[in-house]
């Protein structure tokens, strides 16, 4: 951490969204600087999600700034289920959550906002989901004076960001030999890829969900994929992410055809595979899809200064195949020390929601994400149970 500059600092909540929007600028600045964020803590990612998923009248951003300069960032919005809670914008759709701190002026940021968030979350708890555990959220939570804890949340698998050469050099000599012959495959197929720009952009994605409905079908896709919001916020996101080199769109062509395409976000330290979709004709002709789209990926996010390649979240089996480390995101509740019962009640709440889940997992063994089922529950369900 750095010491105290000097200058007045201030802190202010940001509750419209017409206020929000005019933030782009310096929002995507205190972005580039801060070093552990991520691609969804990215205007162009929040501004869109809100449009698409925001509640009017629940905004809740803090902004931290030293003689009027942004120089942190806390993207919270109010829900009122199952009881008052802060908790991050980006909802479920959305990896993973970090607060934004001037890397050259991080106390200053983590103090201010902390400071900030007590007068704010003064009759709620702060529940921080996907937490990385190199995020700047931990600063928060390690100063904050109130009552906190701490709770594992989603499992995400990271290699190195090297090409996929190395990558395939890590695995044993029979491992290696395959994935080798796999993307000898997709060569020798003449499968090209090209990169959508930005006016390309809506129907790349376009074609992208069409593919990924296509493929899970009969397999229990998860239902907000399939919605016009969802679809609405990735080309919208998407589009100025394109535009600032956050993302890219990819088409894999097979004789002319788009048969696969993919979605991957990065930032100053990581890249990853966001969303694909493929024709499911390429497993007759024996495509490792997996292994094609991973390649594209790994040339993004080579050089990145010690940089990681996420698979995102899951531990779905194709991606043990190369070989990944576990990295366990954690859940972050803070309230005032006033609110600590409050606090207490919550984790109740999350220890129902996860003997649920683990129920759930139990009688769908051929579910192959039993997250997404329980998040394509109504709301109000939910709520009755307490597991939202």
């Amino acid at each position: 951490m750095n010491s105290y500059r000097r200058g007045r600092l201030t802190v202010t909540l940001c509750r419209d969204l017409p206020d929000f929007a005019d933030l782009a600028a310096e929002w995507d600045a205190l972005h580039r600087s801060c070093p552990t964020a991520t691609p969804f803590q990215s205007h162009a990612w929040l501004h869109s999600w809100w449009l698409s998923y925001g509640t009017p009248g629940r905004l809740r951003v803090l902004l931290a700034r030293r003689d009027g300069r942004l120089i942190g960032a806390a993207p919270l919005m109010l829900a009122h289920r199952p009881m008052p809670l802060f908790v991050p914008m980006g909802g479920a759709i959305s990896d993973f959550f970090d607060i934004l701190v001037d890397g050259d002026d991080t106390l200053a940021a983590v103090t201010a906002l902390g400071q900030g968030l007590q007068r704010a979350a003064a009759h709620t708890v702060v529940d921080l989901r996907e937490v990385r555990p190199d995020a700047s959220a931990h600063l928060l939570f390690e100063e904050w004076s109130g009552a906190r804890s701490s709770r594992t949340d989603s499992t995400c698998m990271e290699l190195p960001a090297e090409p996929i050469d190395a990558l395939i050099g890590r695995m044993a000599g029979s491992r290696a030999q395959r994935a080798r012959a796999k993307l000898r495959r997709v060569d020798a197929l003449g499968i090209e890829c090209r990169t959508a720009p930005v006016h390309r952009v809506a129907g790349a994605i376009g074609t992208l969900l069409r593919l990924h409905e296509l493929q899970w079908a009969g397999r229990g896709v998860n239902p907000e994929h399939l919605r016009p919001r969802f679809c609405a916020h990735l080309v919208r996101s998407a589009r100025r992410m394109v535009r600032d080199g956050e993302a890219s769109v990819r088409e894999f062509l097979l004789d002319g055809e788009v048969v696969a395409a993919d979605l991957s976000f990065r930032s100053a330290r990581l890249t990853g595979g966001y969303l694909y979709g493929a024709d499911p004709r390429l497993r007759e002709r024996k495509v490792d899809v997996s292994s094609m789209l991973l390649r594209e990926i790994a040339r993004e996010a080579d050089g990145l200064d010690r940089g990681v390649l996420s698979l995102l979240r899951g531990s779905e089996q194709y991606k043990n195949h190369w070989g990944p480390v576990p990295v366990v995101n954690q859940r972050l509740l803070l309230a005032r020390s006033s609110l600590e019962p409050m606090l207490r009640l919550r984790e109740t709440q999350l220890a129902v929601r996860e003997r649920a889940a683990e129920t759930v997992k139990s009688r769908l063994p051929a579910a192959r994400d039993w997250r997404s089922r329980l998040n394509g529950l109504p709301a109000a369900g939910l709520a009755a149970l307490g597991l939202s």
